[in-house]
């Protein structure tokens, strides 16, 4: 196995069946892994979530203080002072995590995949993570999925996209109605900011869901997955 480089992230990978052209980057919720996040998804579609040219990533955060379990450590992406979508971002912790992030987007433009060609989302917190890193910092990605998740209502990526002139990648969201822990209502509420800043974004509700995934769900994020990363034509000599 390949020794990750000091600072790189752990990650979990399904590699495609055939010639890689696409790559899809999924980030777990708060205290799981990319080993975690995989498994569960796996269990839901009785499969792997695979694709004949995607290479699907799960990599995981590392652990740190988490003050929401009053400063105990746990695999997240970044801080929060608490789970509520009316209190400030812990935005030093976010900006260091999309840099790591960064450096794992950049590995794929090693291996000769296009940003368009890139794909990032993730559950939870995961997706949450995943909007600030396109919509701050990769503009130019092909589109992000966030499952479950939320901005605060003064995120750093409204402040952002106020001033933003370029086009934006797409955004699938879904969300349970029966959500606990991060209300359908913050879901909606990200949805219509983002909209009306200039996001082409879908929100699809998912009446009795929790905060979990469903196969509904992961189905309907697979078409979409393909309908943004299809199969590239081989290239005529």
């Amino acid at each position: 196995l390949a020794m990750a480089a000091p600072g790189a992230l752990q990650r979990s990978v399904v590699s495609p069946a055939g010639r890689h052209t696409a790559s899809l980057i999924f980030l777990h919720g708060s205290g799981d892994t990319g080993q975690g996040a995989r498994a569960w998804i796996k269990q839901i579609l009785n499969q792997d979530m695979a694709f004949q040219h995607i290479k699907v990533i799960y990599p995981t955060a590392p652990a740190r203080p988490y003050t929401p379990m009053k400063g105990g450590f746990s695999n997240v992406w970044f801080d929060r002072y608490k789970i509520c979508n009316d209190c400030p971002e812990h935005i030093e912790s976010i900006d260091s995590m999309c840099q790591g992030l960064t450096d794992l987007i950049n590995d794929e433009v090693k291996n000769g995949i296009a940003k368009n060609r890139i794909l990032i989302g993730g559950f939870s917190m995961g997706g949450g993570m995943a909007m600030h890193l396109a919509y701050r910092f990769h503009q130019d990605l092909a589109g992000v999925f966030a499952l479950s998740s939320f901005l605060n209502k003064d995120s750093a990526v409204y402040q952002a996209l106020k001033i933003n002139e370029s086009a934006l990648p797409e955004l699938f969201q879904c969300h349970g109605t029966a959500d606990e822990l991060v209300l359908y209502s913050w879901g909606e509420e990200t949805n219509k900011m983002l909209k009306s800043l200039g996001v082409s974004a879908s929100l699809h509700t998912f009446p009795n869901l929790n905060h979990e995934l469903n196969r509904t769900e992961i189905e309907k994020l697979k078409s979409w997955i393909v309908k943004k990363l299809p199969v590239e034509a081989p290239k005529a000599n």
